[in-house]
């Protein structure tokens, strides 16, 4: 027999758990994962960090927006966030400083002398540079847990190892048939299936919008130096690195995308190599061990904004989808928004316009 529910959410990572908490106080919802466990892919694997400049202007209203959610609940530890750059990326370092600073973002400048105080060692090429004191770490496994425990709370139906197989829109709403046998119907269909958006999309009949996933490595050194605690998160102005200290070891990126088939993305030697190259090019702290590595896939639309909102040729069908690299610290505000659109109630602060698929129709 099968139940029949209000809300169908594929994908139960941050995006989907956010949403089935907010969704489960206004009818039945079912949180649909493929895998063992919430989290696995993408959630699992984020650097988590919260940053207003990262994701570019058009998404730093989303970030800024979720910071009271966080302060709320206690989920930041304050780090900074450094951005380093050669003599030649002035013109460009100086804008990125006067447009954030514009939108009311903390942006300071710094000169050499300032980097070699927050960055000993730092190797001569690095002249210059811009610090936002308020980029702070996040707790992703008690964030994902809060809302996945809202969730059940309120009565939402969490189906792990139920991989959606078919879905078919009928009179009555979603007929969905899922891998281990299962049925349920649903008046609406959420897309919140990360590196699966447009698989899922084609599995409805509804028209894909072009969903890149792109993988992303990470490696964690044990350092031949102590990692100062307080040691900001650092980025490269090009966008060729970022490292950041975690637990007494650094997680060090080589900010790479490659494109992938939406999977179980597992890391590149080519890639770890990369990003180590690139760190001793910045820096002249010694690796002492590579201790562990993974990939994550980051998932944009074709324009890297998010999409939020119901299909313009199928009102029952609702994407949350495209979050790229700042899902995490974008999810409360991005949560608040798809909420109002799902319920029909007045948006809040953030205009979702820039976030509907209709760009894309």
């Amino acid at each position: 027999m099968s139940e029949a529910f209000d809300f169908a959410i594929i994908g139960a990572g941050i995006a989907g758990a956010s949403l089935a908490a907010g969704l489960a106080a206004h009818g039945r919802v079912a949180l649909i994962e493929a895998e063992d466990r919430p989290g696995y892919h993408a959630t699992g694997r984020s650097a988590a960090f919260w940053t207003e400049s990262y994701g570019g202007p058009m998404v730093q209203p989303l970030t800024t927006a979720s910071r009271g959610f966080f302060d709320d609940h206690a989920l930041l530890t304050e780090r900074g966030a450094l951005t380093l750059a050669r003599a030649e990326e002035c013109e460009g370092l100086e804008a990125f400083i006067a447009e954030f600073s514009a939108l009311g973002v903390r942006v300071e400048p710094l000169d050499r002398a300032a980097l070699e105080a927050r960055l000993p060692g730092l190797l001569p090429e690095w002249q210059l540079g811009a610090f936002e004191p308020d980029c702070c770490d996040i707790d992703v496994a008690a964030l994902h847990q809060l809302w996945l425990t809202e969730a059940a709370r309120l009565g939402a139906d969490l189906k792990c190892r139920a991989r959606l197989v078919q879905a078919h829109r009928g009179a009555a709403g979603w007929q969905l048939n899922l891998a281990d046998g299962r049925t349920l119907s649903s008046r609406v269909l959420i897309n919140a299936a990360g590196a699966w958006a447009d698989p899922v999309a084609e599995m409805a009949g509804v028209q894909p919008l072009g969903m890149a996933p792109l993988r992303r490595t990470v490696a964690q050194l044990r350092m031949g130096r102590p990692v100062p605690a307080d040691l900001p998160l650092t980025l490269a102005f090009d966008g060729s690195f970022y490292f950041k200290p975690e637990g007494g070891r650094l997680w060090l990126s080589p900010h790479d995308e490659t494109p992938s088939p939406p999977c179980d993305a597992a890391p590149e030697e080519l890639d770890v190599a990369l990003a180590i190259d690139r760190f001793e090019h910045v820096i002249d702290w010694p690796i002492a061990a590579l201790e562990h590595k993974w990939a994550g896939l980051r998932t944009f639309s074709p324009d890297r904004l998010p999409v939020y909102g119901f299909d313009p040729a199928a009102r029952d069908f609702f994407w949350f989808a495209g979050q790229g690299g700042f899902g995490i610290q974008t999810a409360p505000a991005a949560a608040d928004l798809a909420l109002d659109l799902l319920l029909d109630r007045p948006v809040g602060a953030v205009d979702p316009a820039p976030y509907s698929p209709d760009r894309f129709r």
